[in-house]
C-alpha cells in the first residue's frame, strides 16, 4: 500500500519522560485532595448524570389561575398543546382527561414546569377582572352610600334607624335586641342612603366586622348618658380596619343627665377628634326618641359620601355580598343581598360560594316585589338551590356550564375538609386526651332562623367550654327543628336548641319517644345563662366532708345476734345515727363505714351529744378494741361552679 494512503494509521509516538512525570503528579494531587475531603467528612460520590432531574426552564411569563381550572384551560393559558400538559400529569402518575378539573396547587406546579409563574384568584375575581378591563369610565354613575350603624348594646342604634325610617323595627325584635343584620333604604333630598343595622351585642363581633366590609361610612352611635363602652371601642377598631370614615351620632341628648362634651372628650382619647375641636370626625348630637337632628345626620352622611365620590356601573352584570341567609317555609332558601356593582335582574343566573341558582323573584327592604336592583340596593333574593354562607360574594354569571363546574368543585372541596375534620383519632391524640383526664361533653344541635345567628351562636356556645365540660355543637343549621335533628340528637346524646324557630309536629313526637330535650329561646343572654346551668349539672357532683364528732371506745361487749358493741364516751361534737364513721387506732384509719345502731342504755337514739355515754354497733365490722376512736362525719353534695 502506498505510504500516503488515507487508510494507513500511523502509531502514536511514545510518551516522553516529562509527560509521564506530569501525569503522576496530577494523580497524586487528586488522591491527596480526596483524602483531605474524606477527613473533613465531605466524601464525594460519583453522581450519574441520568438521575439528576432537569431544572425547570426560567420564568418568562405570569398567568392567572382560578379554582376549577381544567387541563384544556391551563394549556390555553400556557400557550402549549393540551397533550403536553397531560404528559406532565402522566409523569406524576395522574391520568387526566382534557376536561378534568385540576387542583390549584397542582396547576401551579405544572405551570412552573413550562416556565410560567402563577397568580391565584377566585372564580368571581377572575370574572370581575375581565368585566372591569372592558369597562369604560364614562359608564360609571354616582351610587348611594352604604352606611353601617355600629355601637354598644342598648345605645339606641335600632331606635335611631327606626326614627329615620319612620317604622317600628325595634318592637319586632325579641327583648328589643337586634338578633341579625337588616338592610334598609331611605331617601333624603331625592338621594338614597342604604343602612345596615348590625347587632350591638358582644357575641356578634364577627357580624359587625362583616358589616364593616361592605360599608362606605360607619355611623357610630354613643349614648350621651352612658359614654364610650367596650363594644364602642370594638366598632371603632372594625371601622379603622375597614378604612372607612366614621360619623359619630351622640344619641339620647334629650335625657337630663346627657353629657355630649364628655363623649367628645372620651372619643378624642381614642383618636376620633371632633371637627369643632380641630379634628376631622363629624359628630352630630341626636335624639332618636325626640327625633332631633335626624335631618342633619342624613345631610352629613351625604356630604361624607360626596367626598368619597362613590361610583358604580349599572350596565354590567351584578356583583354583591350576602348579608343574611335564611330558610323560609313557603319560599325556600332566601338570601339578603347587597348589590355592590351592576344591576341584578329577575332571571339572572348567579353563583354564590358553593350555591348556584337563578333569580326567581326579588323583594326590597319593605317587602315590595322588584324586577331590578341597582348598585347599593339591598334585596331579598329567591331561587337559591341551598343556603349560602353569610359574607359570600354573589356573582351573576353568563357561562352557566362553567359556574356549575365551579360549584361542584367547591362542594367536593368542602366535603373533603369536613371529612378531614372528623377523621379517626391517632395514638398521639389519644395519649393527649388521656393526659387531660376525663372531660365531660355537652353535645348541642342548634337551629336558628338565620345563618348569621347560627354561625355566631355556635362560636359563643363553644367558647363556654372549660377544662371540665366541653361544649360541642354537632350541627348548626337554619330552619325548623326536624325529625332528622331529633334522631341525630338521640344517637349522640345531644340537646336541641331552637333560636327563634319552632319544632315540626313529627319532631316533637319523636323527641318525646326518644326522650330528647328541646329548648326554645329568643334572646341570646338567656340561652348562654341556661347553657352555663346545664354545664353545672353536667359536672360530677362535688362532695364536701363535714366533721360531726368523736367518741372514745371504753369497753367492748359481745351481744348475741348483734355482734360486737362498743361502749363509748362522746368526747367532742356529737354522734348521729345517720353518720358515716372512721375507726382510728393509734391515729391510723383501720375502717370506714356506717353506724348500724346507736343506743343509750336500752333505747335507740338518733344522736348522742358530747359528755354522754352510748353503745355503738358498726355495720359489718367487729374488730373493736378499747382505746379506739370513732370519728363521725357526713358528706354533703355541693353544686359545681361552671368555670366560665
Amino acid at each position: 500500500m502506498h505510504p500516503t494512503s488515507p487508510l494507513r494509521v500511523e502509531p502514536a509516538p511514545p510518551p516522553t519522560e516529562t509527560r509521564r512525570h506530569q501525569g503522576k503528579q496530577a494523580a497524586r494531587a487528586i488522591e491527596q485532595r480526596d483524602r483531605e475531603m474524606e477527613l473533613e467528612g465531605k466524601v464525594r460520590y460519583p453522581v450519574s448524570r441520568r438521575t439528576e432531574p432537569a431544572a425547570p426552564p426560567p420564568i418568562d411569563r405570569e398567568i392567572t389561575i382560578a379554582e376549577g381550572l381544567t387541563v384544556k384551560e391551563l394549556s390555553e393559558k400556557l400557550g402549549v398543546k393540551a397533550n403536553l400538559v397531560i404528559k406532565k400529569l402522566v409523569e406524576r402518575k395522574i391520568f387526566a382527561t382534557i376536561n378534568q378539573t385540576l387542583d390549584v396547587k397542582l396547576a401551579q406546579e405544572i405551570a412552573r414546569q413550562f416556565g410560567a409563574s402563577t397568580n391565584q384568584v377566585s372564580y368571581e375575581e377572575e370574572a370581575t377582572q375581565e368585566i372591569e378591563l372592558a369597562e369604560d369610565p364614562k359608564d360609571l354613575v354616582k351610587r348611594a352610600p352604604v352606611v353601617t350603624i355600629m355601637g354598644h348594646v342598648d345605645h339606641g342604634k335600632t331606635s335611631l334607624l327606626d326614627a329615620i325610617r319612620q317604622s317600628r323595627v325595634a318592637e319586632k325584635e325579641a327583648g328589643g335586641i337586634t338578633q341579625h343584620i337588616g338592610a334598609y333604604q331611605v331617601e333624603k333630598n331625592d338621594r338614597k342612603i342604604v343602612f345596615i343595622d348590625t347587632p350591638g351585642h358582644e357575641a356578634f363581633t364577627r357580624m359587625r366586622a362583616r358589616g364593616a366590609k361592605v360599608t362606605d361610612i360607619v355611623v357610630l352611635v354613643v349614648a350621651a348618658d352612658d359614654g364610650v363602652m367596650p363594644q364602642t371601642l370594638e366598632a371603632i377598631d372594625h371601622a379603622k380596619a375597614a378604612k372607612v370614615p366614621i360619623i359619630v351620632a351622640i344619641n339620647k341628648i334629650d335625657k337630663p343627665d346627657a353629657q355630649p362634651e364628655r363623649i367628645k372628650q372620651q372619643l378624642s382619647e381614642r383618636g376620633l377628634l371632633a371637627e369643632e375641636w380641630g379634628g376631622d370626625t363629624v359628630m352630630v348630637p341626636v335624639s332618636a326618641k325626640a327625633k332631633q337632628n335626624l335631618d342633619l345626620l342624613l345631610e352629613m352622611i351625604l356630604l361624607v359620601a360626596d367626598l368619597q365620590d362613590l361610583k358604580a356601573n349599572p350596565n354590567r352584570p351584578a356583583v354583591g355580598t350576602v348579608l343574611e341567609a335564611q330558610l323560609d317555609r313557603g319560599r325556600g332558601p332566601v338570601a339578603t343581598v347587597l348589590v355592590r356593582n351592576g344591576t341584578l335582574r329577575v332571571g339572572d343566573y348567579f353563583i354564590c360560594g358553593s350555591v348556584f341558582g337563578k333569580v326567581r323573584a326579588m323583594f326590597d327592604d319593605r317587602g315590595n316585589q322588584v324586577r331590578e336592583a341597582e348598585p347599593s340596593m339591598p334585596v331579598e333574593v329567591l331561587g337559591l338551590d341551598s343556603l349560602p354562607e353569610v359574607g359570600d360574594t354573589f356573582q351573576v354569571v353568563t357561562d352557566t356550564a362553567k359556574a356549575k363546574q365551579i360549584v361542584i368543585y367547591r362542594e367536593a372541596k368542602a366535603r373533603e375538609m369536613s371529612m378531614a375534620k372528623t377523621g379517626r383519632i391517632t395514638l398521639d391524640q389519644l395519649h393527649g386526651q388521656l393526659k387531660e383526664g376525663e372531660v365531660k361533653e355537652l353535645n348541642i344541635i342548634l337551629k336558628t332562623d338565620v345563618g348569621g345567628t347560627a354561625e355566631v351562636l355556635s362560636d359563643t356556645l363553644q367558647k363556654l367550654s372549660n377544662e371540665k365540660v366541653r361544649i360541642r355543637v354537632l350541627h348548626a343549621g337554619v330552619g325548623a327543628i326536624t325529625e332528622s335533628d331529633v334522631l341525630l340528637a338521640s344517637a349522640s346524646n345531644a340537646i336541641i336548641i331552637g333560636f327563634n324557630v319552632r319544632a315540626e309536629r313529627s319532631a316533637v313526637t319523636t323527641a318525646e319517644q326518644e326522650k330528647v330535650e328541646i329548648r326554645f329561646h329568643t334572646i341570646i343572654y338567656e340561652l348562654t345563662e341556661e347553657i352555663k346551668k346545664a354545664m353545672t349539672g353536667m359536672l360530677e357532683p362535688v362532695f364536701k366532708e363535714v366533721y360531726r364528732g368523736r367518741a372514745e371506745v371504753r369497753e367492748v361487749f359481745r351481744i348475741s345476734k348483734v355482734g360486737m358493741v362498743a361502749g363509748c364516751m362522746v368526747v367532742d361534737g356529737l354522734l348521729t345515727r345517720d353518720s358515716q364513721i372512721r375507726l382510728l387506732r393509734d391515729n391510723i384509719v383501720i375502717h370506714t363505714g356506717k353506724i348500724e345502731s346507736l343506743k343509750r342504755f336500752k333505747n335507740d337514739v338518733s344522736e348522742v351529744k358530747s359528755g354522754f355515754e352510748c353503745g355503738v354497733a358498726i355495720a359489718n365490722f367487729n374488730d373493736l378494741k378499747p382505746g379506739d376512736i370513732i370519728e363521725a362525719f357526713v358528706t354533703e353534695r355541693v353544686a359545681a361552679e361552671a368555670l366560665v
